[in-house]
């Protein structure tokens, strides 16, 4: 009766580190997306900053439509960076899918060493 509980226990150590482990490459990975999208959002709101800091010292008509084709440069570096964003975050996730199914494939069925007294 002991073996057996010393298997469960065992099994039970080794679940309980593959879940923790599982939870910290989980929160890994979020931490790295919300760094990224973090980083292009900062990029976008300081590019469209610039822009609009421009467009209130434009005065004449003149200069306003002289910045509409900023602005749609702009709109398109800023659409250019969220698809790279976007990119990187399923590479992201992907990299962590694939550490979690090393993880899921680990053999649990294997039989840890007994300690022996």
């Amino acid at each position: 009766m002991s073996a057996q509980f010393n298997d469960f226990s065992s099994y039970t150590q080794q679940l309980a580190a593959a879940a923790n482990r599982a939870n910290r490459l989980a929160l890994e990975n979020a931490e790295s997306v919300f760094g990224v999208q973090l980083r292009a959002f900062e990029r976008n709101t300081t590019a469209a900053a610039g822009f609009f800091g421009e467009l209130a010292q434009a005065g004449a008509q003149a200069d306003l439509q002289a910045l509409l084709p900023k602005g749609m440069q702009l709109a398109r570096e800023n659409m250019e960076r969220l698809a790279n964003a976007n990119q990187e975050v399923v590479g992201l996730s992907l990299k962590t899918g694939e550490a979690l199914g090393a993880l899921v494939r680990q053999p649990f069925a294997a039989k840890p060493e007994r300690k022996t007294r």
